[in-house]
């Protein structure tokens, strides 16, 4: 098969020959959308270990729910996205909050790089804000602003209405800037107002 051709393969039908005993389905999809809902576990949790639990969790829940899989009922992806959301929220509603203080720093490839460093820290501040919005806002803006769904998408992942959705994350937005604007020097952006 062509190599364009496993992209045209709908999750819906690589979910239904995974179901059939095809395990190439299986490694598809899961190449698919693995590194999706492991995104998305770590931008709620701000934590890779826990991040890597929760999106293994998730696609355990998928394959456990395949046999009864309805195509057409909702996108793999999106449900997937809620599913992901609502165990990374189980897990902030039972640990205690982090400082970023208490993160092991991940080893960098290239020590010293200026530009790596500023990355890195710009990485930082934002999660950093991410993590002192209130839970529901901070997952609707990641679901909106860094992982691209649209507002429909995000009320069924959230499992509210559309206004609620457009308060959350205009609220969460609003926060966000509020939290970094006070260090646009630190983190090396210009502040255009000025000369």
């Amino acid at each position: 098969m062509p190599p364009d051709a496993d992209s045209a393969i709908s999750d819906d039908v690589l979910l239904a020959r995974y179901v059939r005993g095809d395990r190439a389905a299986a490694r598809d999809l899961t190449a698919r959308l693995l590194p999706r809902v492991y995104g998305h576990a770590m931008r709620l949790l701000g934590d890779a270990t826990e991040a890597e639990d929760a999106a293994q969790e998730a696609m355990l829940r998928l394959w456990r729910t395949a046999p009864d899989w309805r195509p057409g009922q909702a996108q793999i992806s999106t449900w997937l996205y809620r599913v992901t959301a609502n165990l990374c929220m189980d897990r902030l509603r039972k640990r205690r909050p982090l400082g970023l203080d208490q993160i092991a720093e991940p080893e960098d490839p290239a020590p010293g790089v200026v530009q790596h460093m500023q990355d890195r820290m710009r990485f930082d501040a934002l999660q950093e804000a991410l993590d002192a919005l209130p839970d529901r806002q901070r997952q609707a803006v990641v679901l909106r602003h860094i992982e691209g769904l649209s507002n429909p998408e995000i009320a069924q992942v959230m499992d509210i209405g559309l206004r609620a959705v457009e308060s959350l994350t205009a609220r969460g937005k609003r926060a966000l800037r509020d939290l970094l604007v006070r260090r646009r020097a630190e983190l090396g952006y210009e502040d255009e107002r000025t000369g």
